[in-house]
């Protein structure tokens, strides 16, 4: 008969997460361009739900960032949340509320 190893269990313990900041200290950032009635909507979103909760929020134009145009042209308009990718083309206002932790 052959000897058994035993191998240690993994943990099925969710790694520790930082506390979510408020929404008055996250920024939203909305990438997109002039011309483009999805940003226009996106842009009507993320205003009035930084507006009522407190977040701050940015906007910048894909035609005069090299960068932010090889990255996310076929995504116009996107939404990030503290730098972080949240959403493109359509943005939902529950989900950014629920992201800002609102």
């Amino acid at each position: 008969m052959g000897t058994m190893t035993l191998l240690p269990r993994l943990s099925r313990r969710t790694p520790a997460r930082a506390p979510a900041r408020p929404p008055h200290e996250r920024l939203v950032t909305l990438i997109g361009k002039p011309g483009c009635h999805l940003c226009d909507d996106a842009r009507r979103v993320v205003a009035e739900v930084c507006e009522r909760t407190g977040a701050a929020w940015e906007e910048k134009d894909i035609t005069r960032d090299e960068e932010l145009h090889r990255r996310y042209w076929e995504q116009i308009p996107v939404v990030l949340v503290d730098g972080e990718q949240h959403d493109f083309w359509r943005v939902d206002p529950d989900r950014l509320r629920r992201a800002l932790g609102a």
